[in-house]
C-alpha cells in the first residue's frame, strides 16, 4: 500500500513554513523564501529551471527526493495560487507555467469547483470540494503502489497530521526566524499523534529532521 510524506517542507527555526501576508507578488509571505535558501542552490533545483550546475550533497540529496517517485500529490488551494472564492475563469494554472514539477496527478483542496487542468510533462490539477479524505482517497488510487506526497501549504499538512493519516515527514529547518506567518505545530501534540524523530542530519543551510509513526 502506498504511504502519505511530507518532503521537504521548509520551516523557519520558530516553526513557520510561511510568513505573513501571502499574495501573489510574495507567494511564500514576507520573507517566506528565505525558508528555502537550502534547496535554490541545489542540482536538484537548477535542473528543474532548466540549469545547469548546482551543488550535490545532503541539501541535494534531500532536495531530489522531496519530489522524486511520487504517485500523486496533494495541495491546498494556495499552493495552487492566489486567487480567491470563485474561479472567475480559468487563467490561473499555477505558479511554475505550462510544466510544473509535479508530473503525475495533483490534487488541489477547495471549496469551488473547477475541471480538471492538463498541463504539460504528466501534471494533471484535479479540484477536490469534499474535503481531505476524499482527496487522499483520490490521490491513492492514482498513486497505486507509489507514494503520495501532501505537498502543503501548512494548514494541510496540519489537517492531515490531525487525521492521522501522514507516515512520515521531512522537515527542513532553516537558520532563520520569522516571528510570524503560518505557524506549523501550533496547538499540535505530535506524540500524541504517535510521531517521534527517526533522524536528522545538519548542514550549512538547514537542519533536516525526519519524523515518523
Amino acid at each position: 500500500m502506498s504511504r502519505v510524506i511530507v518532503s521537504g517542507f521548509s520551516l523557519s527555526i520558530d516553526g513557520y513554513g510561511a510568513g505573513p501576508d501571502q499574495s501573489r507578488e510574495d507567494p511564500l509571505g514576507k520573507r517566506g523564501e528565505t525558508l528555502h535558501t537550502w534547496m535554490f542552490g541545489t542540482r536538484m533545483f537548477q535542473r528543474m529551471l532548466g540549469k545547469d550546475g548546482g551543488s550535490e550533497g545532503v541539501d541535494n540529496d534531500y532536495a531530489t527526493r522531496s519530489m522524486d517517485g511520487f504517485g500523486a500529490f496533494i495541495l491546498g488551494r494556495n499552493m495552487f495560487g492566489p486567487v480567491r472564492g470563485d474561479w472567475p475563469d480559468e487563467t490561473w494554472k499555477g505558479w511554475w507555467g505550462d510544466n510544473p514539477p509535479y508530473h503525475a496527478p495533483t490534487f488541489v483542496l477547495t471549496h469551488h469547483p473547477r475541471d480538471p487542468l492538463v498541463m504539460e510533462g504528466g501534471t494533471v490539477f484535479h479540484f477536490v470540494t469534499d474535503g481531505i479524505e476524499a482527496a487522499l482517497e483520490r490521490a491513492r488510487s492514482a498513486a497505486g503502489d507509489r507514494n503520495v506526497k501532501i505537498g502543503g501549504g501548512v494548514s494541510t499538512v496540519r489537517q492531515y497530521l490531525q487525521a492521522g493519516v501522514i507516515d512520515e515527514l521531512h522537515f527542513a529547518v532553516s537558520p532563520v526566524v520569522l516571528g510570524c506567518g503560518e505557524a506549523m505545530f501550533a496547538g499540535l501534540d505530535l506524540p500524541a499523534l504517535g510521531y517521534r524523530v527517526v533522524g536528522h542530519e545538519a548542514t550549512d543551510a538547514a537542519t533536516h529532521v525526519r519524523l515518523a509513526r
